[in-house]
């Protein structure tokens, strides 16, 4: 029969716990040992390239518009008339369409958007603005 308490005829479960304890403890044998046997495969990381640091001060373009309405490319002096076919000229070999502009203290701004018009119709992709400080850096 069973094992009964008191005076009450119940039976008294108890869970049996010495097999689950087996079972964990070949659990826990297993995942020690299994990442010691495990080996990885060599994989070589990519290095960083050679850093480069923007174009050289040869290959940059300065459109500069002087005070009295003069044009000089490169301090190349240059007519109004002929500015766009000049820039499409230096641009036709080159990769990069980039070109600074820089104006003197006291020029009228429409001079330097009248500029900036003719280097986009020319095919200049980026105009940048050159600055004192952007000037050191060239």
């Amino acid at each position: 029969m069973g094992l009964f308490v008191g005076g009450k005829r119940s039976a008294i479960s108890e869970v049996n716990v010495v097999p689950l304890i087996d079972i964990l403890l070949v659990l826990l044998v297993i995942f020690m040992i299994l990442p010691v046997r495990r080996q990885g495969l060599y994989a070589q990381i990519p290095q960083p390239g050679p850093v480069e640091f923007g174009p050289t001060p040869v290959d940059v373009v300065v459109v500069q518009v002087l005070a009295d309405g003069s044009l000089r490319i490169n301090q190349q002096p240059t007519a109004w008339e002929t500015l766009g076919a000049r820039l499409e000229e230096i641009f036709r070999l080159r990769s990069s369409r980039a070109a600074f502009i820089k104006g003197d203290g006291v020029v009228e701004f429409a001079k330097v958007a009248a500029v900036i018009d003719v280097m986009h119709s020319s095919g200049v992709d980026s105009v940048g603005l050159l600055t004192p400080e952007l000037e050191k850096g060239l």
